[in-house]
């Protein structure tokens, strides 16, 4: 599986495994994977589709969208949860990483961030507004490590985050961010961005790693 690296200016740090939405690596992606290495970590983002489309990347308009939503119907997701898990076992071994390795996603790769923190022991995640998370939220006790969810109130896809909500309240270890906004609002490709939820949400991601992942 390609796993493309990101270094901070160091060359060395904590990893994080970032996890793509359904337009692969693209140009957002990666702007998040350079934010992320100038905090000081390592990053690596696993192309889940290698498997059946390699290299894809999506466009962010009404047929893109439809077009990446075809393409990630076929991935296995029990698979691309074992390919995250794979991913921070990997970054563990590598010389460059020098503290903990942590998990964080947007959209498809926020519900696998969550599903990977329930599946094994990364020592931090963040999910982005994962659609699937809401349904599988009673899992959250099996969640050894922080995490913080971000979810938007006006999210048309998601409306169930209140489940998350209320899972929060009963775990010590979890945290929920709510945004005035619609989807994947952090996304400045995508039809749904929203500047100012985008710029707070980053802002507390940014405080939340350096809390339970220090660079």
């Amino acid at each position: 599986m390609p796993l493309p690296l990101w270094l901070p200016e160091s060359g060395t740090g904590p990893g994080i495994v970032l996890v793509q939405e359904i337009f692969g690596l693209d140009g957002y992606l990666r702007g998040v994977a350079e934010k992320l290495a100038a905090l000081g970590y390592v990053v690596a983002v696993p192309e889940l589709f290698h498997r059946f489309q390699p290299s894809w990347v999506g466009e962010h308009d009404e047929a893109g969208i439809a077009k990446s939503m075809e393409v990630t119907g076929n991935l296995d997701f029990p698979l691309a949860v074992q390919d995250v898990v794979a991913s921070v076992q990997y970054l563990r071994g590598l010389p460059e990483v020098t503290g903990g390795v942590g998990v964080l996603g947007f959209c498809l790769g926020g519900t696998l961030a969550y599903a990977a923190a329930v599946a094994s022991d990364p020592d931090t995640a963040v999910s982005f507004y994962g659609s699937g998370v809401p349904d599988q939220i009673g899992t959250l006790g099996q969640v050894t490590c922080p995490i913080l969810f971000h979810f938007g109130t006006e999210d048309s896809f998601i409306t169930g985050y209140q489940a998350v909500v209320d899972a929060v309240e009963e775990h010590e270890n979890a945290e929920v961010h709510l945004e005035p906004a619609g989807h994947a609002f952090l996304n400045h490709l995508g039809p749904w961005y929203d500047q100012a939820a985008a710029d707070r949400a980053w802002d507390i991601t940014g405080q939340f790693l350096k809390r339970t992942l220090p660079a």
